[in-house]
Protein backbone atom coordinates (compact mmCIF):
# COMPACT_ATOMS: atom_id res chain seq x y z
CA UNK A 1 0.00 0.00 0.00
CA UNK A 2 2.85 2.84 0.57
CA UNK A 3 4.53 2.19 -2.47
CA UNK A 4 0.89 3.07 -4.45
CA UNK A 5 0.95 6.18 -2.36
CA UNK A 6 4.59 6.65 -2.97
CA UNK A 7 3.59 6.52 -6.90
CA UNK A 8 1.04 8.71 -6.61
CA UNK A 9 2.36 11.30 -4.81
CA UNK A 10 5.57 11.07 -6.37
CA UNK A 11 5.86 14.52 -8.16
CA UNK A 12 5.31 15.97 -4.49
CA UNK A 13 7.93 13.69 -2.98
CA UNK A 14 10.25 14.16 -5.96
CA UNK A 15 10.71 17.64 -5.18
CA UNK A 16 11.78 16.77 -1.85
CA UNK A 17 14.01 13.56 -2.61
CA UNK A 18 16.27 14.15 -5.38
CA UNK A 19 19.31 15.84 -4.26
CA UNK A 20 22.42 13.48 -3.25
CA UNK A 21 23.91 16.38 -0.72
CA UNK A 22 25.05 15.22 2.90
CA UNK A 23 22.32 15.19 5.51
CA UNK A 24 21.98 15.19 9.21
CA UNK A 25 18.45 12.55 9.65
CA UNK A 26 16.79 12.99 13.72
CA UNK A 27 13.70 11.19 14.28
CA UNK A 28 12.45 13.82 16.27
CA UNK A 29 12.11 16.04 12.79
CA UNK A 30 9.29 13.65 10.88
CA UNK A 31 7.06 13.57 14.03
CA UNK A 32 7.62 17.57 14.28
CA UNK A 33 6.61 17.62 10.91
CA UNK A 34 3.55 15.51 11.17
CA UNK A 35 2.78 17.85 14.19
CA UNK A 36 2.91 20.91 12.45
CA UNK A 37 0.60 19.38 8.98
CA UNK A 38 -1.47 18.38 12.10
CA UNK A 39 -1.89 22.03 13.15
CA UNK A 40 -2.23 23.39 9.83
CA UNK A 41 -5.11 21.39 8.75
CA UNK A 42 -6.87 22.37 12.26
CA UNK A 43 -5.89 26.03 10.78
CA UNK A 44 -7.22 25.72 7.88
CA UNK A 45 -10.67 23.97 8.54
CA UNK A 46 -11.19 26.15 11.79
CA UNK A 47 -10.50 29.18 8.98
CA UNK A 48 -13.58 27.52 7.01
CA UNK A 49 -15.87 26.50 9.85
CA UNK A 50 -15.94 30.05 11.62
CA UNK A 51 -16.04 32.40 8.22
CA UNK A 52 -19.91 33.85 7.71
CA UNK A 53 -21.29 32.44 4.72
CA UNK A 54 -22.24 35.70 3.10
CA UNK A 55 -19.04 37.19 3.43
CA UNK A 56 -16.71 37.70 0.74
CA UNK A 57 -15.01 34.41 -0.45
CA UNK A 58 -11.06 36.10 0.58
CA UNK A 59 -11.36 33.94 3.40
CA UNK A 60 -10.52 31.00 1.36
CA UNK A 61 -7.09 32.22 0.44
CA UNK A 62 -5.36 31.47 3.69
CA UNK A 63 -7.27 28.03 3.89
CA UNK A 64 -6.32 26.82 0.88
CA UNK A 65 -2.70 27.79 2.04
CA UNK A 66 -2.61 26.22 5.42
CA UNK A 67 -4.70 22.95 3.70
CA UNK A 68 -2.07 22.79 1.13
CA UNK A 69 1.03 23.32 3.62
CA UNK A 70 -0.55 20.99 5.57
CA UNK A 71 -1.22 18.32 2.71
CA UNK A 72 2.30 18.74 1.78
CA UNK A 73 3.61 17.98 5.14
CA UNK A 74 1.18 14.32 5.61
CA UNK A 75 2.45 13.29 2.55
CA UNK A 76 6.89 14.49 3.18
CA UNK A 77 6.16 13.05 7.15
CA UNK A 78 4.42 9.60 6.04
CA UNK A 79 5.52 8.79 3.13
CA UNK A 80 8.65 10.48 2.10
CA UNK A 81 12.43 9.30 3.36
CA UNK A 82 15.11 10.75 5.51
CA UNK A 83 16.16 12.81 2.77
CA UNK A 84 12.95 14.60 2.22
CA UNK A 85 12.38 15.40 5.92
CA UNK A 86 15.66 16.54 6.04
CA UNK A 87 15.20 18.89 3.00
CA UNK A 88 11.99 20.77 4.95
CA UNK A 89 14.21 21.91 7.84
CA UNK A 90 17.12 22.84 6.09
CA UNK A 91 19.53 20.48 7.61
CA UNK A 92 22.33 19.61 5.25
Amino acid sequence: MKNFLRKLCSPVLNIFEKDNDPYDYKPINRKILIFMSFIFSILGSLVIYFSPATSDKGFLIPAIVFLALALVGFIVGFLGNDRAICRIWGSR
